[in-house]
């Protein structure tokens, strides 16, 4: 149904599922006897189409799946880890706990000479998890301006000057994601409090949903007032697909969620998306190599290709105090 909704012909959509128009032809009457209503309607010369019922299922598979991507991500890691094992015998391997994140996904496919063991945890938990020697490299995300004193309270407890280092990886734009058009002519944070916008959140204990509420707090706002009766998903996507579906008027999030769903952006504000590792990990030959992927053109463009991404100081590693510095 992705392909029918892309090409609007069902010749097209076969082929691309790698299948054959008769048996495409033949799922759509079996799913439609099923339902008891069609998922796509044909039209001699005008191609297909997805019905109510089509568009609503499709829907409700990108919202699974945004909402279980991390998830399903952690489990690939481990099987892939466990695999070359099997395969390969024992190579270098990397433990990188890291918020979910577009950049943070691409590093699978840059990955050359070593394992990488990327499991998806919320900023905080991947700091307190390399406090407790269970990954080597904790990926979190800190806003350019509107730092909370809750958010430097919990990097000062976990990262210590001396032990650790940062290396910069990316910077983001966060902001609000609204339907094409922006039919209710949301325009900032003061809309989240009206009584005919619909708001998805993300998860209590979020970086995302953390700088959402300072911001608020900035603007005078009280996010708890206003956001108190929202439903919550788990990643930017998901709070993208969440708009997308029609299920909410707006969501807060990064600018590469809303162009994959299609929506337009309003943005509010930069995000610094960095990791943190002890200095002695900086002597691993597997770190050696990661750093040198960051500062690649490779990478670099992939991460540049992503709406509201920026590689500029990629790979640059400073210290604690530079960081909270700049802060």
């Amino acid at each position: 149904m992705r392909h029918i909704e892309r090409d609007g012909k069902l010749t097209s959509a076969a082929s691309k599922a790698g299948i054959s128009y008769r048996h495409a032809w033949n799922q759509l009457n079996k799913w439609a006897e099923f339902f008891g209503l069609p998922l796509a309607e044909l039209e001699k010369g005008r191609g297909a189409r997805l019905t109510q019922l089509g568009e609503k299922l499709l829907w409700a598979e990108k919202r699974v799946i945004a909402r279980l991507e991390p998830q399903l991500d952690n489990i690939t890691s481990e099987l892939n880890i466990e695999l070359s094992r099997l395969l390969e015998g024992s190579r270098p391997s990397l433990r990188l706990h890291a918020s979910h994140g577009y950049a943070v996904e691409l590093l699978p496919r840059f990955t050359e000479g070593f394992d990488l063991d990327l499991q998806y945890k919320q900023g905080q938990d991947a700091l307190a998890a390399m406090a407790r020697d269970q990954c080597d490299i904790a990926g979190f995300h800190l806003p350019v301006s509107a730092i909370s004193a809750e958010m430097l309270g919990w990097i000062e407890k976990l990262l210590k000057p001396r032990a650790h280092r940062i290396i910069r990886f990316i910077t983001r734009q966060q902001g609000l994601m609204v339907k094409p058009g922006n039919p209710l002519a949301i325009q900032g944070l003061t809309d989240l409090c009206r009584d005919d916008v619909r708001f998805i959140n993300r998860e209590t204990g979020s970086g995302t949903r953390s700088l959402l509420e300072e911001l608020m707090r900035r603007s005078g706002l009280d996010s708890a007032s206003c956001l108190d009766s929202t439903g919550t998903e788990f990643t930017h996507s998901a709070v993208a697909a969440h708009v997308a579906a029609g299920m909410a008027d707006t969501g807060f999030g990064v600018q590469a969620a809303a162009s994959q769903f299609g929506l337009d952006f309003i943005p509010l504000a930069q995000e610094r998306y960095l990791l943190a590792c002890h200095q002695r990990a900086l002597e691993m030959p597997a770190m050696q190599t990661l750093l040198e992927t960051f500062r690649g053109e490779r990478f670099r463009q992939a991460v540049d290709a992503l709406p509201g991404y920026d590689s500029t100081h990629c790979g640059e590693l400073i210290t604690l105090d530079e960081l909270l510095l700049d802060s």
